[in-house]
């Protein structure tokens, strides 16, 4: 059987249970840091942060069905068994390697610098047409989110598509212990945590730390229109994706209906079939033979593979479009590196109207920041970009980069206050409009005065 049990987690941690005898084998489905969110026999995971200490919570969470608690101190009163250990962050990490452990069924790692959250949307579209999957919910892609996610599980689920997010040197060791990933794709190396991992080189050593945990026979997934990808040696077999013609499974024949849709063809070795997907973005074909290679290797036929394609759906936040009546609104504003802006400025040049992009700081750049938010705005100018709207200290770059080249127009905000106190002003009718900014900027606050123009 697949399930823990509060001895089971005292026994992995090493912690002490505290509780009834009759409740140290009581059953446990799921794990969860927010007290707000558990469900019947759920772990609740206290954790001490800087401003909330999750342990105020725990009777909170028995009372709304919690099975236990795991804690760092005694809980006074506690209404249920709880196991206390030294740190519940470290110890989450080794109960959902334990935990994974007990499923032999096909793990699929996903990272990158830019396009992992899509690519793990679309893999999981492409394969829920045959089999039931777990996939990463929310951004849940950390030290902390992996696990969770691994907690979900259960004996119905036949694959898992599990999304690894990292900021620095040793963090996808850490998830990559945990996941052990069958199968790892990587979508691109970008302009990413700069500060911590120095620079595009740096970006791939960390993110290709996930190798050393995958079995000899694991398959790596890599996009060949990345050079830096294309020329890794993962030591095992390796299948790229993408659009170039060198690519093992790659987009072909790609054709844009406005914000709706996309469809295309994938071409491979043995053959091609045809893709349709109910959703805006360039990106989608450059993604979507990443999924292809899964569905294939996981024994789908192209016909399942394309019927799941067809149910993909994008995560808010992220090249999601909407007409509200008076715009076309693309909310994109998730987060934002060099490499993701250009790709939305791409998406965003395919469309018609009047098109605007409202831009804020790239955040943790760096000591090339300067340069990489200049060279934002020249590709903004050189997409046509109809109307570029600055907010933020470094976006003032973003603004001399677009007007050294581009007659068009263009204004400059110092702050998200004064951008928000005429933003109503600078829009019209009928206009396409995209917002992305890092998400420190939170620039979503934009999103209800536009839906309201």
């Amino acid at each position: 059987m697949k399930y823990l049990t509060p001895q089971i987690i005292a026994d992995i941690t090493g912690g002490t249970y505290v509780g009834d005898d009759s409740s140290r084998n009581i059953r446990i489905q799921g794990a969860e840091r927010d007290h707000r969110n558990i469900q019947p026999q759920n772990l609740f995971i206290c954790i001490k942060g800087a401003r909330v200490d999750g342990h105020s919570f725990a009777n909170s969470a028995f009372e709304s069905g919690a099975a236990c608690c795991l804690t760092q101190e005694e809980i006074p009163d506690a209404k249920g068994p709880y196991v206390i250990v030294d740190s519940t962050l470290l110890s989450i990490r080794e109960i959902g390697a334990y935990y994974r452990s007990l499923f032999d069924i096909p793990f699929i790692g996903l990272t990158g610098s830019v396009g992992k959250t899509t690519a793990k949307e679309l893999v999981a579209a492409a394969l829920s047409a045959k089999f039931h999957v777990l996939k990463t919910r929310e951004n849940l892609n950390n030290d902390l989110g992996v696990p969770l996610t691994l907690l979900s599980l259960d004996e119905t689920h036949e694959a898992a598509v599990i999304e690894m997010g990292i900021s620095d040197f040793g963090d996808m060791s850490i998830l990559a212990q945990m996941v052990r990933p069958d199968i790892f794709i990587m979508t691109k190396i970008g302009y990413a945590h700069l500060e911590e991992l120095g620079d595009l080189n740096g970006v791939l050593k960390a993110k290709t730390e996930a190798f050393a945990y995958m079995k000899p026979d694991g398959i790596a997934v890599m996009n060949g229109d990345d050079e830096l990808l294309r020329s890794y040696d993962t030591k095992r077999k390796t299948i790229t994706f993408g659009l170039e013609e060198h690519n093992d499974f790659r987009a072909a024949d790609i054709h844009a209906q406005g914000t709706d849709a996309v469809t295309f063809d994938i071409l491979s070795d043995t053959g091609k079939f045809h893709v349709f997907i109910p959703s805006y973005g360039s990106h989608l074909p450059a993604l979507a033979p990443a999924a292809a290679v899964i569905g294939r290797l996981l024994g789908m036929t192209d016909e399942e593979i394309s019927h799941g394609l067809k149910s993909y759906a994008p995560v808010g936040g992220r090249s999601n479009a909407s007409f509200t009546g008076t715009i076309t609104l693309i909310d994109d504003c998730y987060n934002a590196n060099p490499n993701s802006v250009k790709a939305a400025l791409s998406s965003l040049s395919s469309l018609t109207g009047r098109r605007i992009a409202i831009l804020g700081d790239m955040l943790n750049l760096g000591t090339d920041s300067d340069q990489l938010h200049y060279d934002v705005g020249v590709f903004a100018a050189q997409c046509g970009v109809d109307y570029l709207i600055c907010g933020g200290d470094k976006a003032s770059l973003i603004y001399d980069g677009f007007k050294s080249i581009s007659t068009h127009n263009a204004c400059y905000y110092p702050d998200k206050k004064s951008l928000l106190e005429v933003l109503p002003d600078l829009i019209k009718k009928d206009d396409t409009v995209l917002v992305k900014a890092s998400n420190g900027m939170q620039f979503s606050e934009l999103l209800p005065i536009l839906r309201q123009i």
